[in-house]
């Protein structure tokens, strides 16, 4: 047995090497770099750097937006993903064409996907026509801070069939007979997926939550797309405050922003972690 975990510590050697050598190594040195000013000396400033980035207004919209549209997607992902899901296990066999269609947008670059946004939500695309036509007035998806409207949408179309195929896997998992037994109980269909299908696939559910919340805070592509390095306020990301700040050189207050935001994610979801740890142990 011990020559058995021997030989499997070879075979895993290459890739903790390359996980050490890229990622471990540059994030325990970035914690120093985010410590210097940046100069020849390269002098020692402890958390200068951090007081300075957190008393910036535009270092803090951006993080406020990024946690505010992150919050908007990732539960939204989460309640179309589950939906769909359901809807695609009644249809069994058949649903193989509708799982390829939802997840096509996943594997299609943003790029070719922006034009085809564009274009519905140009002041003069369909969106605005069907808008018009049911009585309001056209609006500048754009140009304006209604463009948080299109991105959200937009990442939302592009995300939710990874998080469908995830679904998908866990409800096959789960017997017929359960539901079987509940129709002939009279419970509804929304009793049968809140009763019986959460509970059951409740770890998939955290997981592709999770995934789903990650995932939303890489929003800054399409935003960037749409409105360049400095769009409006209400769209202006912690990635552009970063990306802005590395076009400048400004190294030390973009990990100092990198570190800053990192330390919230890990609070946030360390929180998850541990409300799911203390409902399983309810249970």
């Amino acid at each position: 047995m011990f020559k058995k975990k021997k030989s499997l510590w070879l075979f895993l050697l290459p890739g903790l090497i390359g996980l050490l050598v890229f990622y471990v190594v540059p994030f325990l040195g970035g914690i120093y770099f985010s410590m210097t000013d940046g100069t020849i000396e390269n002098r020692f400033v402890w958390f200068e750097n951090y007081q300075r980035v957190w008393e910036n207004e535009v270092f803090r919209l951006g993080l406020k937006n990024s946690l505010e549209l992150s919050l908007l997607s990732a539960p939204l992902i989460f309640l179309f993903a589950f939906i769909l899901a359901v809807m695609l296990r009644a249809l069994r066999e058949k649903s193989l064409g509708f799982r390829n269609l939802l997840l096509m947008p996943y594997l299609v670059p943003s790029s070719a996907l922006l034009i085809i946004w564009m274009i519905l939500f140009d002041f003069g695309g369909p969106i605005n026509r069907i808008v018009e036509a049911m009585g309001g007035q056209r609006v500048l998806w754009l140009e304006t801070g209604a463009l948080r409207v299109p991105v959200v949408l937009l990442y939302i179309w592009k995300n939710v069939g990874f998080s469908v195929v995830i679904f998908s896997a866990a409800l096959s998992s789960v017997p017929d007979e359960l539901y079987e037994f509940a129709r002939l109980e009279g419970a509804s269909v929304i009793q049968q997926e809140t009763k019986i299908t959460l509970p059951l696939i409740l770890p998939t559910a955290f997981l592709v939550f999770v995934l789903a919340w990650v995932n939303a805070f890489k929003i800054f592509k399409e935003v960037y797309f749409i409105g360049g390095a400095y769009p409006r306020d209400e769209v202006y990301t912690l990635q552009h405050y970063m990306n802005n700040q590395f076009a400048k050189l400004d190294y030390q207050l973009v990990t100092t922003a990198a570190y800053s935001f990192a330390l919230i994610v890990f609070a946030l979801f360390g929180l998850l972690y541990l409300g799911k740890g203390v409902r399983g142990h309810d249970r």
